[in-house]
Parts: C-alpha cells; sequence; structure tokens
C-alpha cells in the first residue's frame, strides 16, 4: 500500500502527489457548486417568471435533479470498471475537460440571452455523465498516494477541500451572478482549467493488475457481490444512501430563498454554503482529532441528527435559524461521511476499489441527484415546507431501520480492517 510515495511520510501534505490531488479537488469542487447553484437558480427562475406557481417551479428543480441522475445510475457501475482498468488520472483529468465544456456552454448562452430551461436540462445531463467517471476515478486514486497509515487523515483532507469547495463554490456563483449572469460558468471554466493543471502534475502512480481471465461484465459483478458479502460496506453505504435521499432539502434552496425567506441571489448562497461551513469545521477538527473508537454508533447517531436539523430548518421562517439548522446539517453529515468513507476504504482490497467506490459514489449520486428529484416531485404535490420536514423525519427512521438491519453498524467499535483485506494488502506489498 502507499503506492506513489517514495519516502516515509507522516501526513498527507508531505506528498507531492496528494497535494495536488488535493487542490485539483478543491479546484473541481469550487467550478462544480458555482456551476450547479446557478443552474437551479436558473431553472425555477425561468419556471416562476413564466407564470408558475411555487409547486410547479419545484418541479423544474425536480427535472434537473433527475437529468443529471439518470446518466449516473446508468454509467456509474462501468465507469468504476474503468476506474480499475485504466489510468485513473487520464480518466478524471477527461472528465474534468466535458465539464469544462459545458460550463463554457453555459457561459455563452446565458451571455447572449439564450439560457432556455432545455439548455438547462440538456447540460445537467451532460454533467451527471462527466460526474458519473469522474467520481470513482478520484476516489479511488486517493489512497494510491499516501501510506496505509495516514489514509484516515488523507480522506478527512480529501474531505476538506470537497466542503471548502461547498461553501465558497455557491459563494462564488450567487455574487458572480449578481455582477454578470454569465460570470458564474466563466469562473467555473477556469477553475476547471486549473483542476486540469493540478490532475497533470500527478507523478505516475501503480494501477491495480488487470485480470484478463475475467470479462468486464463479470468484474463489474465481482465488485458487487463483494459490496453484498461486506456487511459493513452494504450497510454504511445504503445508511447515507436512504437517509440523505429522503431529507435532501438541497435542491429547495431557490424556493427558499425565493419565497419563503425572500433574501435573492445572496440569501441563497449563504443558505448552499451554510452546510458545507459545519461540513469543513468538522472536517478540519477530524484531521486534527481522527476518531478512532465507538465509529459505527457514532455514525448512527450524526444520521439522527442530521434528520432532526432537517425538521427544524424546513418549518424556519427566520434567516439566523435556517442558517444555524443548515450547519448542523453538515456538521452531521461530515461526521457520517468521514466515518463511512474511512471505513468502505480501509475494509475493501485496492483491485476492488474503484467498483466498489463507484457503488459508493452511485450511492451519493442516487442520494444526491436522485434525492433533488425526490425533493422537488414530493414538494409539488404537498408543498416545500412539508416535503423538507417529511423527509427530515424519513432519515431518523431509516437511521433506526439500519440499526436494527445491520448490527455490524452499532458494534463497530474501530477503522481497523478485517483480516482478509489486511492480507491481501500486506501479500501485495
Amino acid at each position: 500500500m502507499g503506492g506513489g510515495v517514495s519516502e516515509p511520510a507522516n501526513h498527507p501534505f508531505r506528498v507531492h502527489n496528494f497535494r495536488c490531488y488535493w487542490a485539483s479537488r478543491l479546484a473541481l469542487t469550487l467550478g462544480q457548486y458555482a456551476m450547479l447553484l446557478i443552474i437551479g437558480w436558473q431553472a425555477y427562475n425561468l419556471a416562476r417568471d413564466s407564470g408558475q406557481s411555487v409547486a410547479e417551479a419545484s418541479g423544474s428543480l425536480a427535472l434537473i435533479g433527475l437529468f443529471q441522475f439518470l446518466p449516473l445510475f446508468v454509467l456509474t457501475p462501468f465507469s468504476g470498471l474503468a476506474a480499475d482498468r485504466y489510468d485513473r488520472r487520464r480518466l478524471a483529468q477527461l472528465t474534468v475537460m466535458l465539464q469544462f465544456v459545458c460550463a463554457m456552454v453555459l457561459a455563452w448562452t446565458t451571455a447572449k440571452g439564450m439560457t432556455s430551461i432545455t439548455v438547462l436540462y440538456a447540460v445537467a445531463g451532460v454533467l451527471g455523465v462527466a460526474r458519473g467517471f469522474a467520481g470513482p476515478s478520484m476516489s479511488a486514486l486517493a489512497p494510491n498516494l499516501v501510506p496505509h497509515a495516514i489514509l484516515p487523515t488523507a480522506i478527512a483532507l480529501s474531505s476538506i477541500a470537497w466542503q471548502v469547495g461547498m461553501i465558497a463554490g455557491p459563494a462564488i456563483g450567487g455574487l458572480a451572478y449578481r455582477a454578470a449572469p454569465a460570470l458564474p460558468y466563466a469562473i467555473a471554466a477556469g477553475l476547471f482549467a486549473a483542476a486540469l493543471v493540478g490532475l497533470g502534475l500527478i507523478g505516475q502512480v501503480p494501477q491495480p493488475p488487470l485480470r484478463k481471465d475475467v470479462r468486464p461484465i463479470g468484474q463489474v459483478l465481482d465488485g458487487l457481490s463483494y459490496i453484498l458479502r461486506n456487511k459493513m460496506v452494504l450497510g454504511a453505504i445504503t445508511l447515507d444512501l436512504f437517509a440523505v435521499f429522503l431529507a435532501g432539502a438541497t435542491a429547495l434552496f431557490p424556493v427558499y430563498a425565493r419565497d419563503i425567506l425572500q433574501s435573492g441571489e445572496v440569501g441563497l448562497s449563504l443558505l448552499a454554503a451554510a452546510p458545507g461551513v459545519g461540513a469543513v469545521v468538522t472536517a478540519l477538527w477530524f484531521s486534527w482529532r481522527p476518531i478512532k473508537t465507538n465509529v459505527g454508533p457514532k455514525m448512527l447517531a450524526s444520521v439522527a441528527i442530521f434528520g432532526v436539523a432537517t425538521i427544524i430548518f424546513g418549518l424556519s421562517t427566520s434567516m439566523p435559524i435556517s442558517l444555524a439548522m443548515l450547519f448542523i446539517v453538515g456538521a452531521a453529515d461530515m461526521f457520517s461521511v468521514y466515518i463511512r468513507q474511512s471505513l468502505i476504504q480501509l475494509h475493501t482490497p485496492d483491485d476492488k476499489r474503484g467498483r466498489v467506490s463507484s457503488v459508493s459514489l452511485l450511492s451519493i449520486s442516487a442520494s444526491n441527484e436522485g434525492g433533488d428529484f425526490f425533493s422537488g416531485s414530493l414538494a409539488f404535490f404537498i408543498g416545500p415546507v412539508a416535503a423538507v420536514v417529511a423527509g427530515g423525519a424519513g432519515a431518523i427512521v431509516t437511521m433506526l431501520l439500519w440499526s436494527r438491519i445491520f448490527p455490524v453498524l452499532r458494534t463497530t467499535k474501530t477503522f481497523d480492517p478485517p483480516p482478509d483485506v489486511l492480507q491481501a494488502e500486506q501479500h501485495k506489498e
């Protein structure tokens, strides 16, 4: 383990490859969240300005989520195989290039006044394809860059890059949109270009040996079979899938910013950034004081807190209370993400990490983009406030059910991998 590291290191930032990776992920996430926020804002405003009601316009947000989720759902199992068979750096670069093209298209159509709901739906679909391949390649690459002993710290730092992007990206997008509607997309294109440079600076890292005795579809099924056998990995992945799918309030931020809190683009940016602030504070804490004990019970508790804070946010008509609850939502989610990702990475052999990461990321996309579709659709039928409150309650019920269905989540005390995984990694070295 620890491919790509030429000398012992006691911190991920001492590793050149990881520094380049971290900077690339930060730039990529900044660009993504600046762009995605404005896509949703433009779609909602186009619907409202055409005379649609709040509930009807929420349906356009549901479709934005659907068009992103469908390609992710179809392609992710195969993109995970691609991450195990081909150069992960080059695959990540290709996906970033595709996102760069999307940003340039939206910058041009917005500047020319040609943006329509159809254009936004089409770009959302292309972004789904790009992110479907980017996620597994980026996630599977990270464990190859640092020694095994500091991998949990590397995961926390990688999460910081992601969460800082979630904080600053929406702020950049919202404020830039006020200055000029096309500016957020132009900035996103520049950030994607920076991510390409960072990925290009990563040195050669070992690729898992290619199994020529098993056909590609067999390798996909092999990865899925491993997840189904490993109750820890399966429970951790599906817990996040259902909790966030049900309690995904982010898709409805344009509704809250325009029609409930009446705060405009600035309020939209604050709402979108608040969960990231809570998450990055938590990730910074973990990079200094990593969790070492009772990891399973703590993950379950964080999901319950996530659900309670979501309910209070849904009922709030005060911006300070809404922001405070979203801060807690982000902190609780980061708590869960840190534990889940550490368990998945450390409980999975390297030759299966791409495929297992792809399934994990498929669950994230199902819970995020799929959750956006679910929340928008539910808001269409019962209203946005009731949809958010029901989703938070659903997350709490999911946590209670999963603690029964997967008792290993209650009993797991440390991140230590099982003996079979540890022996496989030692045999490789």
